[in-house]
């Protein structure tokens, strides 16, 4: 359980880190593009080396799917629903990517706590891929919520929570081995693609686009790279 907590806090970190470097500089729209297209291309990898592939390994194609569906529609639903909410208060911008990273790190480190309890051990590529992802995810909404307004003790309170809930699914996963199976786990990967697939292509995609411009596609490219590259290692 002590291995648990420790890799689920490793995994979770930077969701903190990232929001805490957001409130040391105002980072300059190109350069906060750049980090966001690097991250959306980490992600497009996990979701295609990690989760995918081992989703079908362990379940086949139909919890796999299922799980697909379900986390894109989670996503959607709760975008629409912040969407609404902030347009009526005129609520910051940047909530998008928080949820985004709360519905894909859920599953993520979920899976991350099954693989230490089942004894495969961690997948070096899998929290590697996590780290790389939710850093550019963590600075590009936290700088989005504090330009928009939002009080900095408050945008920490929330990256905080959502790093500390991200870390007890890493412990919730290693509790939970024994009573689910293979199905189970391909669902759980299924839904954090799902989830990422919505929120790129809605959300940190066209923000990526909007500040960086015609750099967005190069730096994709060299996340995904990077990403891919460390999977194989793993």
């Amino acid at each position: 359980m002590g291995g648990a907590f420790l890799w689920g806090a490793v995994a979770a970190a930077p969701l903190f880190v990232g929001a805490w470097l957001a409130t040391l500089r105002r980072w300059p729209p190109r350069l906060l593009g750049i980090v966001l297209g690097f991250g959306a291309g980490a992600l497009i990898s996990s979701i295609s080396f990690e989760l995918v592939q081992e989703g079908l390994g362990l379940g086949g194609p139909v919890p796999l799917v299922a799980g697909l569906a379900v986390g894109a529609l989670t996503y959607y639903v709760a975008d629409r629903i912040v969407d609404a909410r902030a347009a009526a208060a005129k609520g910051p911008s940047g909530m998008p990517l928080a949820i985004g990273a709360l519905l894909d790190g859920i599953p993520e480190q979920l899976v991350l706590g099954i693989g230490l309890a089942s004894g495969d051990g961690v997948s070096l590529a899998l929290v590697v891929a996590i780290l790389v992802s939710n850093l550019p995810e963590s600075i590009g909404s936290a700088s989005d919520l504090l330009e928009s307004g939002m009080k900095k003790s408050r945008m920490l309170l929330l990256w905080t929570a959502v790093a500390v809930v991200c870390m007890l699914s890493t412990v919730a996963g290693f509790a939970i081995t024994d009573a689910v199976g293979p199905a189970f786990q391909a669902a759980v990967d299924g839904f954090a693609a799902g989830a990422l697939l919505v929120m790129l292509v809605d959300s940190m995609v066209p923000e990526a686009q909007s500040k960086a411009r015609e750099s967005t596609g190069l730096f994709t490219v060299l996340g995904f790279t990077v990403a891919a590259g460390l999977s194989f290692l793993g």
